[in-house]
């Protein structure tokens, strides 16, 4: 299992617009299982990146930190650009 930690850059945090892009992105490694949790959350309270709902029930406000898992070919590519996509601020755009 491969992860990565990232700061929410976003200013006003993973709201609706960065948490679709977010799992909008995600949801192109399809042969990859990739979960979002809160830093410090157990793997398993994980949730599926894909689900704009369940990033936005993260409740991740600007400047908290994340984990990303993922397991797979191509899991290192795919949590390096998911965590790029998180350390932008989308608000600014």
């Amino acid at each position: 299992m491969i992860e990565r930690t990232a700061t929410i850059a976003s200013t006003v945090g993973l709201h609706a617009r960065p948490a679709a892009i977010f799992a909008e992105a995600a949801a192109e490694y399809e042969d990859l299982e990739i979960t979002i949790a809160a830093a410090g959350e157990p793997a398993e309270d994980a949730m599926d990146a894909t689900s704009v709902l369940s990033l936005m029930g993260l409740g991740a406000a600007h400047g908290d930190t994340v984990m990303l898992r993922a397991e797979g070919a191509g899991a290192d590519d795919a949590l390096d650009h998911l965590v790029q996509i998180l350390e932008t601020n989308h608000d600014t755009e």
